[in-house]
């Protein structure tokens, strides 16, 4: 076994959570990528990652081993983009991490057409765990909806999004206007309390006076929606999370004002990589201009921390 194959065997299997996405990745099959993992341990005799459910987690001692090869395979990288510069970007691997498909998807449209053979692996999760990706080289950009407080990450919001509260299609708010004092009392399906929405909506609720009454709390927009649409109660997402759907009404609230700012992130230290600057590159149009870190979450107003 050459050592530098069954090293990218390791850092692809690390990056990508599993030996079937790092396969794709490199290109080749799945048991190669496992007997190449496997000599580099037996080699060595470490243990380079465990089975959690259907994923390959790393040991304390391969965390370390990672941090080397992210800074190895990213100098390679490098080196591959300026002896191919003048054809464009051809080929690479690029890693998301975010908290939801609807803003991402709007990105990656474009960002397909332009750069065609890119292959791109999405993870999805709640913020915090896209903040962790982030900063643990797991994932190359992160998707959230909140900017990130910390002088390792370049935040840049690139989308205002209206907050909207629904309800069940017989619900009896549903089909006059309102304003927020009619939903005094209301059940509500919440977000769990770190929820970049959920925080929001409750500073408006709190600024008019108004206390609804929490009956489920769930971590998931799918699972808000679905509750909501079994007549649980109301339910607040974004505009751009909010599906058409017969079971279901959006609230006309003509005071109800709130929004929330989807931003993308990458490590500071990484925003020269060719393959993070392609990404953000498809930014300029949709952000109107960039923020980072601080300057970001006080042009936005939003919470700093949190889940969406």
């Amino acid at each position: 076994m050459r050592f530098m194959t069954g090293l990218r065997a390791f850092h692809y299997v690390a990056r990508c959570g599993g030996t079937t996405a790092a396969a794709q990745a490199m290109g080749v099959g799945q048991s190669t990528v496992s007997t190449h993992v496997g000599a580099l341990e037996r080699k060595f005799g470490v243990q380079l990652f465990v089975q959690v459910g259907r994923r390959l987690v790393l040991t304390e001692f391969s965390e370390g081993l990672l941090a080397m090869t992210n800074r190895l395979f990213e100098l390679e990288d490098e080196a591959l983009y300026l002896l191919t510069e003048a054809h464009g970007l051809q080929r690479g691997h690029l890693r998301i991490g975010a908290v939801g498909p609807y803003n991402v998807m709007k990105i990656l449209a474009p960002y397909r057409e332009r750069y065609p053979g890119i292959f791109v692996t999405l993870s999805v999760g709640d913020s915090s765990q896209v903040v962790d990706r982030i900063l643990n080289y797991h994932v190359d950009i992160g998707v959230l909806v909140h900017d990130v407080q910390d002088e390792r990450v370049h935040s840049i919001p690139f989308r205002r999004q209206k907050l909207v509260v629904f309800a069940h299609h017989e619900h009896p708010l549903v089909g006059r206007p309102l304003r927020l004092t009619d939903l005094e009392g209301q059940a509500m399906i919440v977000r769990e309390p770190g929820s970049t929405t959920q925080q929001v909506v409750n500073r408006r609720l709190q600024e008019a006076g108004v206390r609804v009454r929490p009956v489920m709390e769930i971590a998931s927009r799918e699972s808000v929606r679905e509750a909501v649409a079994c007549g649980f109660g109301l339910g607040v997402v974004s505009d751009v999370a909010y599906m058409p759907d017969s079971r279901l009404r959006q609230l006309d609230i003509v005071d109800f004002d709130a929004w929330s700012h989807a931003h993308v992130i990458c490590l500071r230290e990484r925003m020269k990589s060719r393959l993070v600057m392609s990404f953000l590159e498809m930014l300029g149009p949709l952000s109107g201009g960039a923020a980072t870190g601080a300057n970001a979450g006080a042009a936005t107003g939003t919470p700093a921390s949190g889940v969406p």
